[in-house]
């Protein structure tokens, strides 16, 4: 079972971020605020989960949650800023559109950039331990599937109705026969050697 918070007397919101090893499509955070004491049995680190268990708690968070929010920062946005900021920004962007304000961060992973001035606990593998980081990375990734599959009917055979943009062979053979798309992250390395995939 996962811990309902880590502190006890302040309004907490997780945050979880998806799509940072992507090599098309935006970076998605989000930020989520559960009332204290809540539990819920089937809640977990989004990766642990089928897509469908994802779906059907994407509905749930979404109604139980006291406050969610989801934000992005494009493609565009990470090759001007690398992907760890463009994260930190997400998340910042997120915990902004709340409509609570929270007064203490859990942050997913090793490293994060201040919001404002709330104070932020960083916890490694936290979306496997903290019931609002879980919830978090779970609207980040429905949030960013759902995209990735509306742009995959606009730029099909990159395989993005199945990959989200993950970087698999077929993804990287297409962006080899293709080219690349807007969405695709000029900043990251999309294939072996990228001297013919730039050259106008």
């Amino acid at each position: 079972m996962l811990i309902s918070s880590f502190t006890t007397d302040k309004i907490e919101a997780g945050c979880d971020e998806a799509g940072r090893g992507c090599l098309a499509g935006p970076v998605v955070a989000a930020a989520v605020i559960l009332r204290k004491g809540y539990q819920h049995e089937r809640l977990n680190d989004s990766k642990q989960l089928s897509r469908e268990d994802r779906d059907q708690l994407r509905k749930e968070i979404e109604q139980d949650a006291l406050a969610w929010a989801v934000a992005e920062v494009s493609s565009e946005g990470i090759d001007e800023i690398n992907i760890l900021n463009a994260s930190f920004k997400a998340m910042h962007l997120a915990i902004e559109k709340l409509s609570i304000v929270p007064e203490f961060l859990l942050i997913d992973g090793n490293r994060f950039n201040r919001y404002k001035e709330i104070s932020h606990e960083c916890i490694i593998k936290g979306d496997a331990l903290y019931l609002s980081i879980a919830a978090a990375s779970i609207l980040a990734k429905t949030h960013r599937d759902e995209l990735m599959q509306k742009l995959a009917v606009q730029f099909p055979g990159y395989g993005w109705e199945t990959n989200v943009g993950y970087p698999t062979p077929a993804h990287r053979e297409a962006i080899k026969e293709m080219g690349i798309t807007p969405y695709h992250r000029k900043s990251f390395q999309l294939l072996p050697s990228q001297l013919e995939l730039f050259e106008e």
